[in-house]
């Protein structure tokens, strides 16, 4: 069995195991890397080598979770909960008025979703700020979070791969195209950049599908959760009121850390310029000031060490070379049959990415192989167009390693009642990653 797969597999069994995500991403690589015939100190060399590229997302989600405490403690975003929730315990009875607030807060979901890969392009970036102010309302309501891990997921994933605006542009125009042409250009085969999005249409209505079923299906019944003791903490605090003075110079935060980090490009900066200017308005005694850092930090850590040790992971799977001969030896599995080898190519694509956490890193190292393949069988440049983004962003929504999955489960696990792998990780795979490759399937068939 190719190194790669093994090395997959085994991840994600052991996470699924409930062995730690660190863990199993370490014990994975040492395995796969032993596979491939690399000396344990070639693992280690690369493994470490890869340590660094996680560390500029592991060092702004810290930042930003530290931004997020300092926001809870000034009770603003509780205000709103503190409301809802009044109606709620006054109106309890009516199914009507349950439904709207919920409505109301998957729909703020994917708009803070799709905002966050387009017109304002901070990724997850709001989720840690957004979300656990939040939990107490989905908590009355008795919302089961592995649906809004659906939901936030899906806003995350649905954008980038048809709107060229944001990081949709560069995964669209930068590296999807780029890609596809650069390994076309020596058999004359290349796409125009008009026929991207469309491509993409029929896959992201899989997406939606499977968001539709896990809303209306899966998990449309009521799940109890336990209020916190730091949320409770910060309704109370929150009866004790703001100063004018104190609100405006909240707002100002907000606004100066969302121009800091599309000024600069960095998330680190941002958290950062949010979290110094709530100090200065006096939110907590300058003696907290650490304490609340590093409440911040702690929250976030789990996220952080994952894409810490995922991308060094992903290093190994580099190293061991054998991610261009797993697409190379599809070819001989699929003969002449055109449909098993737009199946197959989704499966490796999939594969792929659940391993690297990352469908931006896939479609490099996939393109060049696949574009000859789909030739070869005669597929139309938007069928292969298709056929690679869907094996890119196959696995980005179900992959232990994934940022998306990662700030979804930061977000929803604040007051500790949410899992990352049985509560984020399965749901989304099994509702987004089986119905894309379904439906990438029948692109490549119609397209």
């Amino acid at each position: 069995m190719n190194a790669i797969v093994t090395s997959v597999l085994l991840m994600l069994i052991l996470s699924f195991s409930r062995v730690p995500v660190v863990m199993s991403l370490i014990i994975a690589s040492v395995l796969g890397g032993l596979q491939a015939g690399l000396s344990i100190e070639d693992i280690i060399t690369a493994f470490n080598n890869g340590l660094g590229g996680g560390a500029p997302v592991a060092l702004a989600m810290a930042t930003l979770g530290a931004f997020a405490v300092m926001i809870a403690r000034t009770g603003i975003a509780q205000r709103l909960s503190v409301r809802v929730i009044r109606h709620i315990d006054q109106d309890n009875k009516s199914q009507n008025f349950s439904t709207k607030i919920t409505v109301s807060l998957y729909t703020a979901f994917i708009l803070a979703g799709f905002a966050s890969g387009t017109i304002i392009p901070i990724h997850i970036a709001y989720i840690p700020i957004l979300i656990p102010p939040l939990l107490i309302v989905m908590n009355h309501l008795r919302l089961d979070r592995r649906a809004a891990a659906c939901v936030i997921t899906f806003s995350l994933s649905v954008m980038y791969v048809t709107a060229p605006i944001g990081y949709g542009n560069v995964f669209i125009n930068d590296i999807l195209l780029a890609n596809i042409n650069d390994a076309g250009e020596s058999i004359g085969f290349s796409v125009d950049r008009n026929l991207l999005p469309g491509a993409m249409l029929i896959p992201v209505a899989g997406l939606c599908m499977g968001l539709l079923f896990a809303l209306l299906v899966t998990y449309r019944k009521t799940r109890l959760y336990e209020d916190s003791s730091i949320q409770r903490e910060s309704i109370e605090r929150d009866q004790a009121g703001l100063q004018t003075w104190q609100i405006t110079g909240i707002s100002l935060a907000l606004l100066a850390s969302l121009a800091v980090q599309l000024w600069s490009g960095s998330m680190i900066f941002g958290g950062l310029t949010g979290f110094a200017l709530l100090s200065i308005c006096g939110i907590v005694k300058w003696s907290e000031q650490d304490s609340v850092f590093t409440e911040g930090v702690r929250m976030m850590a789990f996220v952080g060490f994952v894409m810490i040790a995922a991308s060094g992971f992903a290093e190994v799977m580099k190293a061991t070379g054998e991610i261009p001969s797993l697409v190379q030896n599809t070819a001989e599995i699929i003969g002449e049959s055109k449909p098993l080898a737009a199946f197959v190519m989704l499966a490796v694509g999939l594969l792929v990415t659940m391993g690297i956490g990352s469908s931006f890193s896939t479609v490099p190292i996939i393109a060049a192989i696949y574009v000859p393949l789909c030739v070869s069988f005669g597929f139309s440049a938007m069928a292969t167009t298709a056929l690679i983004g869907t094996a890119a962003a196959l696995g980005d929504a179900g992959s232990p390693a994934s940022d998306t999955t990662l700030g979804t489960t930061a977000g929803l696990n604040a007051d500790g009642q949410h899992d990352h792998i049985q509560d984020t990780v399965i749901p989304t795979f099994l509702h987004f990653n089986i119905p894309l490759l379904t439906f990438g399937w029948l692109a490549s068939m119609l397209l």
